[in-house]
């Protein structure tokens, strides 16, 4: 068997990919670029829709034969699998170092109304966060806690940054992600789930060792994460039913968006996890 065959830089598919970089194309075309072995593994076994999530994929051939078992899958989910150059792939990438393996993938966010229609026990609802590194790290702790879904308000970043799926580490392929919903529209439909509202704050007027020993936070919980610097502004904490800071017991200034987010994720999936939590309640 002769050496396999490299997609010509110049092909259209090539060119289609590398514009999947820029918003506008991804948007007109409902696609993004699932960069890494990991986001490609995930990517072969989703489908939303229906249909599958993963349409193609290129791979070095050093890839290609260290992650066999992901072009398979990949082939078995029906995704055409291109064989490319090491500088098509960190094109395509678009990383300082360049796993070798590439996807090109359907959107996959949710309707709002469905991720409401379950009733979720957590939630994170990012408003106003505009780092793409942030949002997907976000996603991953939420992955990572259990929560049911997420939700990016219509001033957040681009889920399907490149940065943002990278950060997601493949999260974003493991539960409901929702797009673009006003930040009133996702307190009102989520409180009348039977939802509680907590917004996260540095200037909070409780802490989150009182919303524990409270016992509150076993209740069904959507936390509001705001933006990285100015956090979130009045008009939203005033939708909130609680406005909460992560206490600072030692000397630090402050905790970044995605640490902070981390520990109260954490906390509610600790308190839903107990003894009379939400996870062992039916709510009528």
């Amino acid at each position: 068997m002769g050496p396999a065959e490299l997609i010509s830089p110049r092909s259209p598919r090539v060119a289609a990919a590398r514009r999947l970089g820029r918003r506008n194309f991804r948007v007109k075309e409902r696609r993004f670029i699932a960069e890494g072995p990991q986001a490609v593994r995930e990517a072969a076994g989703h489908r939303a829709g229906g249909e599958p999530t993963l349409i193609e994929v290129f791979a070095t051939v050093e890839a290609a034969e260290r992650h066999a078992d992901i072009v398979e899958a990949a082939r078995a989910a029906g995704a055409y699998v291109h064989t490319a150059s090491d500088e098509v792939v960190a094109e395509l990438s678009q990383t300082v170092t360049p796993q070798g393996l590439v996807g090109v993938c359907r959107f996959l966010d949710s309707p709002f109304e469905e991720i409401v229609a379950t009733r979720p026990r957590l939630v994170a609802v990012l408003a106003n966060v505009r780092d793409p590194g942030n949002a997907g790290t976000v996603l991953r702790c939420a992955d990572a806690a259990g929560a049911e879904a997420v939700v990016l308000t219509d001033a957040s970043v681009d889920v399907y940054n490149p940065k943002s799926v990278r950060a997601s580490v493949g999260s974003l392929f493991h539960l409901p992600v929702a797009v673009g919903v006003p930040v009133e529209r996702a307190v009102g439909e989520l409180r009348g789930a039977g939802v509680r509202i907590v917004a996260a704050d540095g200037a909070g007027d409780r802490d989150l060792d009182t919303e524990l020993d409270e016992g509150v936070l076993g209740r069904p919980t959507a936390w509001i994460f705001g933006n990285e610097a100015w956090g979130l502004p009045e008009e939203t904490r005033a939708l909130a039913d609680a406005v909460v800071r992560v206490p600072i017991h030692g000397q630090a200034e402050s905790l970044n968006l995605a640490t902070a987010a981390a520990v109260c994720l954490y906390a509610s999936a600790r308190a839903q996890r107990a003894s009379g939590g939400c996870r062992f309640v039916t709510l009528s």
